[in-house]
């Protein structure tokens, strides 16, 4: 996996430290509890489909707006009242992402859901969750060639 950003590394290894799932859980609803929901000057309801994140149990969204020192700014809508993995995943990727450079945000890779969350999902979550990533991706590789 190629070198993560400084903050990204700090959570992943903060995730390594509980291998109890109990300890994991309670890290995750904390994350969740910090999800802060994209803000109407970038995106209201309904949302346009080309932000919906494929395969997500969670039906969540991802913008990347840049700024104009060339960084990121994510925002995440989760529409799922229970997807409590989806907004814990994308509080982690708003605190340790936004800010950062295009090119740094683009080489995040999916397998960062494993860290996280271990085998405590489901294959259908997991993968909801790893299509959050490739969408954040997606939209940092685009953001890195404007």
């Amino acid at each position: 996996m190629a070198t993560l950003p400084p903050k990204l590394q700090d959570v992943l290894d903060t995730f390594d430290m509980f291998p109890d799932r109990a300890d994991r859980t309670n890290m995750l609803l904390s994350y969740a509890d910090q999800f802060r929901e994209v803000p109407p000057e970038v995106a209201t309801r309904p949302f346009d489909a080309s932000h919906q994140v494929p395969q997500c149990e969670s039906d969540a969204y991802v913008w990347a707006m840049k700024e104009p020192d060339g960084t990121l700014r994510l925002h995440f809508a989760v529409e799922n009242p229970s997807g409590v993995s989806a907004k814990a995943l994308a509080a982690i990727l708003d605190r340790t992402l936004s800010g950062l450079p295009a090119e740094e945000v683009a080489n995040v890779d999916c397998s960062i859901v494993e860290r996280v969350f271990r085998q405590n999902i489901s294959m259908g979550k997991g993968m909801g969750l790893m299509a959050m990533v490739n969408a954040v991706q997606a939209l940092a590789r685009r953001a890195s060639r404007s």
